[in-house]
């Protein structure tokens, strides 16, 4: 079982920047893609960002440039460094964490999230 605790969020004004973490503990055999995504009031998940184990990003194409991702490995770790935050990106952010865990003869692919954060941003 995998426990995800998040970290970070809050109340910025527009132009502002957060940082989320994310780290993730427990029994799994590797953890693969590593990722945030977010619910607006009134709307569905989104993906925001993902990173792959070897580094590879993928970005919703309307934060490229304002937000990046990153991971450390060692710590288990996700990130979400947010730049010129706008009130349109108010939302609950949630991490997730894609991971291996070895079930006697065979691998299984699961998913862990983190509780979410709210982070609202001020016009």
């Amino acid at each position: 079982q995998v426990q995800v605790v998040q970290s970070g969020g809050g109340l910025v004004q527009a132009g502002g920047s957060l940082r989320l973490s994310c780290t993730a503990s427990g029994m799994f055999a590797s953890i693969n893609a590593m990722g945030w995504y977010r619910q607006a009031p009134g709307k569905q998940r989104e993906l925001v960002a993902e990173i792959t184990s070897d580094g590879s990003t993928n970005y919703e194409d309307s934060l490229k440039g304002r937000f990046t991702i990153s991971r450390d490995n060692a710590k288990n770790t996700v990130y979400l460094q947010m730049n010129n935050l706008k009130p349109e990106d108010t939302a609950v952010y949630y991490c997730n964490f894609n991971y291996d865990v070895i079930a006697g003869w065979s691998t299984q692919r699961l998913d862990a999230w983190g509780q979410g954060t709210l982070v609202t941003v001020s016009s």
